[in-house]
């Protein structure tokens, strides 16, 4: 899916104008078939301005403490995912998530598939579909449309226990967390 990106920032006069217009694209890693990832905005550490409404590269999927991400995620009905089983080529899988999604593997539990704990706030926002929100000890929380999310860094893992793909915005804010130490 295409999602439409506009993009505002400062002429050399410091007007407020568009500094961009596009369609950013989807990112589908084979190692999770029906997912979808989008990244619309971020950086590293706080903006200045007035800018040129270029977006500063991002280093890594979740940012650092001072640094900020804005996208999108889908979460296939887990009924898909079950049955599709391991990619052919599971070491290009891999690559090919680290390479699109960078850092986000190293957070993830290969004992327990789907959990992760960052070192981050998100701020979520069901868009369409449901899915539940797992927590620690099995703990789940159902999530519908226009429902929102604010995870303080906490074990979790998205599980859409229904039939039609869950998407979500979200907004996450790098943090001091004891607990995670980042691989990156």
């Amino acid at each position: 899916m295409k999602v439409r990106r506009v993009v505002t920032g400062h002429d050399e006069r410091g007007k407020a104008v568009v500094a961009s217009d596009d369609e950013v694209d989807g990112f589908q890693p084979t190692l999770s078939p029906g997912s979808e990832f989008h990244t619309l905005w971020g950086g590293d550490e706080a903006p200045r301005f007035p800018d040129d409404g270029s977006m500063p590269p991002p280093s890594t999927w979740f940012p650092p403490v001072g640094g900020f991400r804005f996208g999108m995620f889908t979460v296939p009905p887990s009924d898909g995912a079950a049955t599709a089983g391991p990619p052919d080529d599971l070491e290009g899988a891999m690559a090919e998530f680290e390479a699109n999604l960078p850092g986000l593997p190293g957070y993830m539990e290969p004992d327990a598939p789907g959990m992760h704990t960052t070192d981050t706030i998100d701020f979520e926002i069901v868009l369409d579909g449901e899915v539940w929100l797992e927590l620690d000890d099995g703990v789940e929380v159902h999530l519908r449309p226009g429902d929102t999310v604010v995870q303080n860094g906490t074990r979790h893992a998205w599980r859409n226990h229904g039939t039609e793909p869950c998407r979500l915005a979200v907004f996450l804010i790098g943090a001091h967390h004891d607990k995670v130490t980042r691989s990156a």
